[in-house]
């Protein structure tokens, strides 16, 4: 009976988990699992202890020991978002609320549409203000970056230049490369004078490694690109490369490329990687147990892309369900729980943003069960997932008493924090700290 009792109570407690209870639990497959395995998610646990937390010792004035001081994080550092590209474009108010509430509620970073095609269709008719015309997936500008604006939502703009005519150049581009090049100068400085440091970074050319696949563009686009940015923006606003599919593992000349860059003076902040599951039976197949974004494979593409001696984002992230069972909402659900935990276990990554928020909002030929949001802009349980990881797990809240000097001392994930305490007289005092 003793023996069954301290079972109980230690099950209880989480300490012990029957194995047939775990594998009854489970959705992938065993060979799934022994990728990400016991020494896996130890390496990462350690790792987000590591490289996500730090220690702070804060000092809340001349106050009797003992006292108990409040601590509570409002925000963090790193940057978990979406491209924010449904932005009112549901049938209902409803659905749009609830699409909006993402930010801030979950996350506190937003990538805008700014893709020169559909925000300029017809020449000296840029669609940035509310009364525009309609474009599916790309929001009218203005009230966009009003919107993250009142939310305290950091944006990126995606993308100044895309060299990729079908979603980069309105149609009216002219093919002449020195014509070309007088226009892409004009529109860099027209965002930047429009938006100057509204937007804290630019994605200023997407996806430039294969610059003879993109068709007619001017010679050496990408770096003069970048030099007109360095022109017009503010210096506070970074400038991001973004190119590549983790899939396809290390890719040197994606280095090359960036490190050729910034080795003629070119400012670039940030490197993004991308990482899209695209086709629904992939998920079945990594489920399934197939060597697919393996964590060897992962590492060993992130240490690669550090060889730019950037920050990292995963930048565009597309984890498609199998499909619209419960069954399937499981599967992406586990993708994405580990996914997500590497990626933030990871010391260069600054971010990761999901590229399409709601099912069926992605772009034509992408997965329509790819989205955190159903189509009526209800949770799925990869939404539940994240929010248990970014709200919960992954912030620092505690209880904690001063010491004889009005000390109190914990270590905490980084970000922005509230510390609230009550004085002899009964008066509630705040302070705010932020622990990098």
């Amino acid at each position: 009976m003793k023996t069954k009792i301290l079972f109980t109570i230690a099950f209880g407690l989480g300490l012990i988990q029957p194995k047939m209870l775990v594998a009854q639990d489970r959705i992938m497959s065993d060979g799934y699992y022994a990728f990400w395995n016991e020494d896996v998610q130890s390496k990462i646990d350690k790792d987000i202890e590591k490289h996500r937390k730090a220690y702070a010792i804060v000092n809340v004035g001349k106050i009797k020991k003992g006292t108990e001081v409040k601590v509570e994080q409002i925000s963090s550092d790193f940057l978990f978002g979406s491209n924010i590209f449904l932005f009112n474009q549901f049938d209902t108010q409803e659905k749009n609320e609830r699409y909006k509430n993402v930010f801030g509620d979950l996350f506190n970073a937003a990538t805008i549409a700014f893709y020169w095609k559909t925000l300029e269709p017809v020449k000296g008719k840029p669609r940035y203000t509310a009364d525009s015309p309609y474009e599916y997936r790309r929001p009218a500008t203005d009230p966009v970056v009003d919107f993250c604006e009142s939310k305290g939502i950091v944006m990126k703009g995606h993308a100044i230049i895309y060299g990729m005519r079908r979603w980069g150049h309105p149609d009216w581009m002219p093919t002449d490369r020195k014509q070309m090049e007088a226009y892409f100068e004009n529109h860099v400085r027209e965002l930047a004078e429009r938006y100057k440091g509204r937007l804290q970074s630019w994605d200023v050319v997407n996806e430039a490694i294969d610059q003879a696949d993109r068709g007619i563009m001017p010679d050496d686009y990408t770096y003069k690109t970048y030099l007109n940015a360095m022109k017009y923006f503010p210096d506070n606003v970074e400038f991001n490369m973004n190119d590549c599919d983790i899939h396809g593992g290390p890719r040197p000349r994606y280095v090359e490329l960036t490190r050729n860059l910034i080795d003629r003076g070119i400012k670039i902040d940030n490197v993004g990687v991308q990482m899209h599951i695209f086709n629904p039976t992939e998920s079945d197949r990594i489920a399934a147990g197939e060597e697919i974004l393996t964590p060897e494979k992962l590492y060993a593409t992130l240490d690669c892309f550090s060889e730019t001696e950037r920050p990292l984002f995963i930048s565009e992230v597309t984890i498609s369900a199998p499909d619209d069972t419960e069954r399937g909402k499981r599967i992406q659900a586990e993708l994405t729980r580990n996914l997500y935990r590497l990626w933030f276990s990871y010391s260069a990554v600054r971010g990761i943003t999901w590229w399409n928020l709601a099912d069926g909002g992605a772009a034509p030929g992408e997965p329509s069960f790819s989205g955190l949001l159903d189509k009526d802009c209800n949770p799925k349980p990869a939404y539940n997932v994240l929010e248990d990881l970014i709200n919960k797990e992954w912030r620092t809240n505690a209880s904690l008493k001063t010491d004889a000097e009005g000390n109190i001392s914990f270590r905490g994930f980084k970000g922005n924090y509230r510390i609230t305490w009550i004085d002899r007289k009964g008066l509630e005092h705040s302070m705010e700290y932020h622990l990098k």
